[in-house]
């Protein structure tokens, strides 16, 4: 089972990064929102999107979220580590065909209580679309 689990507390430092990218199709987003219950129409109904502010549709923000989860989940903390909380503030819409990149960076390690603080930020090119921080439960090394 050693080789599924990803960093352990001992293994980060501060500064550390990894991402993810994903460039997002329309069967993504209607299959987010089944999977989700979300089926707001500026995600899946072109007609409706149109009338908005936007002119198309856009991605669920959720989505983006996501993608920083996937970050979290397989590459930085990695296996293992426990998704404790999120903070985001969505800046700029995502659009179908676009390429979501997100990207943990280690900002804080609190060793007592095993947390790992990361800026997580969501980009789709140089366009920041999502940014906040997100804390995570990490395991030690045994002994």
């Amino acid at each position: 089972m050693q080789e599924l689990h990803g960093y352990y507390l001992e293994d980060l430092e501060v500064g550390m990064s990894d991402s993810y990218a994903k460039t997002i199709t329309d069967a993504d987003v209607v299959l987010f929102a089944g999977i989700s219950g979300d089926n707001n129409p500026i995600h899946i109904n072109d007609e409706y999107a149109k009338t908005t502010p936007f002119k198309q549709r856009i991605v669920h923000g959720m989505f983006s979220a996501a993608l920083i989860s996937t970050v979290a989940g397989t590459r930085l903390p990695g296996p293992g580590a426990i998704y404790v909380d999120q903070q985001l503030k969505f800046k700029a819409p995502v659009h179908i065909g676009d390429t979501a990149t997100a990207t943990l960076t280690v900002t804080e390690i609190d060793e007592r209580r095993r947390r790992v603080k990361c800026r997580t930020d969501v980009h789709v090119g140089d366009k920041l679309v999502a940014t906040g921080e997100g804390t995570f439960m990490v395991d030690r090394r045994e002994a």
